[in-house]
């Protein structure tokens, strides 16, 4: 089952356990916010108008960030005017959690986080990467300085 939710004058398609950016929401990471339904889908799609009676997305704040910069440059040419400024724009990293039908309320509490590796299969997972690198940097050959072959520091040169 999926559902079309609408936060920040956007859409999203969203199912069950998937993490999603949206604009920035007034939530704290681990609170459980809700969004209004636009759309149900699956075997017998409900189409609101504008949303689903009785439907909520419930979902879980991840974090909060900051975008990449994003430059404006504007320039006139032959006017020596140009102008130079960034922005970076606030998103929310929101987990979904549920989708909940019939006037449902959802969970207060987040779902627990998942067990992180144990160590000793981290490490030989690691060892597994190393082995691999030798063998790749043993192909490469360097040619001898005898053989009439320009040095690299050579061919570099410009008179």
């Amino acid at each position: 089952m999926f559902a079309v939710i609408q936060t920040g004058g956007k859409q999203f398609r969203v199912a069950a356990d998937e993490v999603l950016h949206v604009g920035k929401l007034a939530a704290k990471p681990g609170e459980i916010v809700t969004f209004p339904v636009l759309m149900l889908g699956g075997e017998s799609p409900v189409v609101g108008a504008p949303t689903v009676e009785g439907a909520t997305v419930a979902a879980e704040v991840v974090r909060a960030g900051r975008g990449r910069t994003v430059i404006a440059f504007k320039k006139r040419r032959r006017q020596n005017s140009k102008r130079k400024r960034g922005y970076r724009d606030t998103f929310t990293v929101v987990r979904i959690t549920e989708i909940l039908t019939d006037g449902k309320q959802p969970s207060l509490t987040a779902k627990p986080k998942a067990a992180p590796k144990p160590k000793a299969e981290a490490k030989a997972a690691e060892g597994e990467e190393e082995a691999a690198a030798p063998k790749a940097a043993k192909t490469k050959t360097k040619t001898s300085a005898k053989s009439g072959a320009k040095t690299a520091s050579a061919k570099g040169k410009k008179k």
